[in-house]
C-alpha cells in the first residue's frame, strides 16, 4: 500500500510534468516578477570549510559551476566548534532585517549523497539558529528532517527559489517554478542565505552536490 509521502510525492512530479508540458520548459520564472536582483561577486561568496584543510580540498569552480564535496569524517569549521562538517558558502553583503527576499540556484545532487543540508536560511530567534534548512535525504528534498517534498532529486538539475517575507513571518520553498512547501518564520534580528553541503544526522560517507546561477533577489516597493 503507498504510504502518505509516496501519493504526495507522485501529486507533485504530475504537476512538474503538467507544467513542462505546456510550457517546454521546467516552468515560466514568474517569481522573479516584481523582485530586483542584486550583483553578485566573488568578494560575496565566502566559503564554509573543515577548519584543517584549504578551500580547494572541498570546493572548486569551474565553467560557471560551483561544486563542492564532503566527507563525514571531516573536521568542522572551527577547532573547538561542536558542529558537523560542512563545504558550502555563505552569501555576504546582502544580510537583511526587513522586507521580502528571494535565493534562485540550480542544483544537482549526485546518487548517494543523503543526511546532508544544501541549502537554508540562516538566522532565528535565540533558541534556533536557522529559519529554513532544506535537506537531500535518500534522494528527496526535505524541510529539516521532515515532511518530505519531492522525490527523485538525485541525478537532476533543478531550479530552486526560496522567498523569505520577514514581516509576514512565511518561507516558501518551489522546485523548478513549483511551490512545495510553505514554513513558518522563526524570528532573528538578520538572515542571510547559504548553499553548498552541511551534514546532519545519518549522513552519507560521501556527499557532493554542484550550483549555478545564484541569484538573490529583493522584492521591490512601490
Amino acid at each position: 500500500m503507498e504510504t502518505v509521502s509516496e501519493i504526495r510525492g507522485l501529486i507533485i512530479l504530475i504537476c512538474f510534468s503538467l507544467i513542462m508540458h505546456r510550457t517546454g520548459t521546467s516552468a515560466v520564472n514568474y517569481l522573479t516578477l516584481g523582485f530586483t536582483e542584486l550583483p553578485l561577486n566573488s568578494s560575496n561568496l565566502h566559503n564554509h570549510k573543515p577548519y584543517n584543510l584549504p578551500i580547494n580540498a572541498r570546493y572548486c569552480f569551474k565553467h560557471g559551476v560551483h561544486k563542492f564535496w564532503l566527507y563525514s569524517t571531516d573536521k568542522p569549521l572551527s577547532l573547538n566548534s561542536t558542529t558537523r562538517p560542512r563545504s558550502e558558502i555563505r552569501i555576504r553583503g546582502y544580510d537583511y532585517s526587513h522586507g521580502v527576499w528571494q535565493f534562485e540556484g540550480y542544483g544537482f545532487v549526485p546518487y548517494g549523497t543523503s543526511g546532508v543540508c544544501i541549502m537554508q536560511v540562516f538566522g532565528a530567534h535565540p533558541k534556533r539558529a536557522t529559519t529554513l534548512m532544506l535537506r537531500m535525504i535518500d534522494g528527496w528534498l526535505a524541510y529539516y528532517g521532515g515532511p518530505f517534498l519531492v522525490p527523485n532529486m538525485w541525478e537532476r538539475w533543478f531550479r530552486l527559489n526560496v522567498i523569505h517575507d520577514v514581516e509576514a513571518s512565511i518561507v516558501k520553498v518551489y522546485v523548478d517554478g513549483v511551490q512545495v512547501f510553505q514554513a513558518p518564520g522563526h524570528g532573528g534580528s538578520f538572515h542571510y542565505f547559504k548553499f553548498g553541503l552541511y551534514a546532519q544526522p545519518n549522513a552519507s560517507y560521501y556527499m557532493e552536490s554542484r550550483w549555478k546561477g545564484i541569484r538573490v533577489l529583493k522584492k521591490d516597493y512601490y
